[in-house]
């Protein structure tokens, strides 16, 4: 059903170690906003969601995947020369003292990833709203992690993955209007 090809969907580079960044960037890595819970959100909607919108969920799904693919590399590339001084110094200690540099499914706070995060109501449109709100959310957080960064490098990447987060949130709108209008013509319901 897929095709894996071996490299990111868009170039990630970092301008030096910078784990203060890294830890900011964990919150679109394992936050309730992050990358694995939309691509798990979207990817278990599809099976309470008419047709004409499986497709759709599962696109955006799998494209989430690769975000985390570049979300982890970005963490990766901030982090692998840190000393445990700088992992402290930047808010990770505990994070160092649990798992070294290895990447772990938490938020900025160190709160771990839960499945909570997902959202799944049975009703389409009100998933479909839900799936516009993660997107905004997402966006933002983009948004916000950017004005903190001074890496022009890291920020490239960033701008990328916030621009594809404003497509999503437009597609899943498409999606919501066709949505209303077949629940009007009483197509499923």
């Amino acid at each position: 059903m897929w095709y894996y090809e071996k490299k990111l969907q868009y170039p990630v580079r970092v301008g030096e170690c910078n784990p203060r960044l890294a830890k900011f960037l964990i919150e679109q890595y394992g936050g309730a906003d992050g990358e694995l819970a939309a691509a798990l959100r979207y990817l278990n909607q599809r099976y309470s969601i008419p047709d004409k919108v499986i497709g759709l969920l599962t696109d955006i799904g799998t494209e989430e995947f690769a975000h985390l693919e570049m979300i982890a590399t970005m963490i990766y590339k901030l982090t692998k020369d840190a000393t445990p001084e700088q992992m402290k110094d930047a808010g990770l200690g505990d994070h160092y003292a649990n798992h070294d540099h290895a990447l772990f499914y938490q938020n900025a706070a160190g709160v771990p990833w839960t499945a909570s995060y997902i959202q799944a109501k049975g009703d389409p449109i009100a998933d479909i709203y839900e799936d516009i709100a993660a997107e905004e959310k997402a966006r933002a957080t983009y948004q916000w992690i950017i004005n903190m960064s001074d890496d022009p490098e890291l920020n490239d990447g960033l701008k990328y993955l916030r621009e594809r987060e404003v497509v999503h949130s437009q597609r899943f709108r498409e999606a919501a209007q066709i949505l209303i209008e077949e629940k009007d013509k009483k197509v499923f319901f």
